[in-house]
């Protein structure tokens, strides 16, 4: 017998439940997995935002977790292929019926000042970490509308280049640089497909570095990351490593998965196969 948990973001009402309940299946509406006993799922209601609050305790209790799109960006779950509510709807019926559609996948995980955070997408300094601060301060129906691409475009007239300095094994990259990117899947801001190589399994974190160049051209250059067309840009590195150490001139923060994680120095390491997730059969 499934027994499953529904988590929501505070603007999703229970009723979003209600046809996920059509299978049959015990749902509970929690706060969190605190005290939950004999949990077989988890279904998270939200964004990636959402998902990343949670990820703790789905690390630590290995909990199959369904992600259903219901943010403003929903990048995790499009990175797993569920790209609406019904594509979520059919794969977990499919769990409900067999069990066999959980793939387990990797976690980033940051570390800074004695603290670890863990996330599921792409985590980033410099420009790209301000404008997810100023996207986070945008009204949900405008964040969910293009607000990452308005607050890119103004976080890029006001930011300026910081000396960066990326450390992964043997390589070394030093350099006045835009942002880093540090990618456990593909995209970030509503479909910005800012590691267009990364894949959530293969034990690796894909790192981006835009160097400094001219604004003007680095803005024409801005639509492009949607399908990872900056890549071609000679400013811009990319590289894989499982794990990565970022410093910079001036103390920056860490955004990941949308979320204020810590400031800079940091390092950067992969959990293979840490996160189970009900996925598209």
């Amino acid at each position: 017998m499934i027994d499953a948990t529904a988590l929501l973001h505070p603007d999703v009402s229970p009723k979003a439940v209600e046809q996920f309940r059509s299978s049959g299946v015990a749902i509970q509406v929690r706060d969190n997995l605190e005290n939950t006993t004999n949990c077989s799922a988890a279904l998270i209601f939200g964004g990636d935002g959402t998902v990343h609050r949670h990820l703790p305790a789905l690390y630590q209790q290995k909990i199959p977790m369904l992600a259903v799109p219901a943010g403003s960006g929903n990048d995790f779950a499009k990175a797993l292929g569920i790209h609406n509510v019904k594509i979520a709807l059919r794969a977990w019926k499919q769990f409900c019926a067999e069990g066999k559609n959980v793939r387990e996948i990797d976690l980033g995980v940051v570390r800074a000042g004695g603290k670890e955070i863990l996330f599921c997408c792409v985590a980033g300094v410099g420009m790209d970490a301000e404008a997810n601060a100023r996207a986070n301060r945008m009204p949900t129906w405008l964040k969910s509308r293009g607000g990452y691409v308005l607050a890119a475009l103004q976080s890029l007239v006001a930011f300026k280049p910081v000396e960066m300095s990326v450390l992964a094994g043997e390589k070394k990259i030093q350099r006045q640089a835009f942002f880093i990117a540090v990618g456990n899947a593909h995209r970030y801001g509503g479909g910005m497909k800012v590691t267009p190589q990364a894949r959530p399994d293969d034990g690796l974190l894909d790192i981006c570095v835009v160097g400094r160049m001219n604004k003007l051209k680095l803005l024409c250059w801005v639509p492009t990351i949607f399908f990872g067309g900056h890549l071609g840009l000679k400013q811009v590195e990319y590289f894989r490593a499982p794990e990565v150490r970022i410093d910079a001139g001036r103390e920056l923060e860490l955004y990941a998965d949308g979320e204020y994680a810590c400031k800079t120095p940091l390092e950067i390491g992969v959990l293979p196969r840490a996160l189970r997730v009900i996925v598209p059969g």
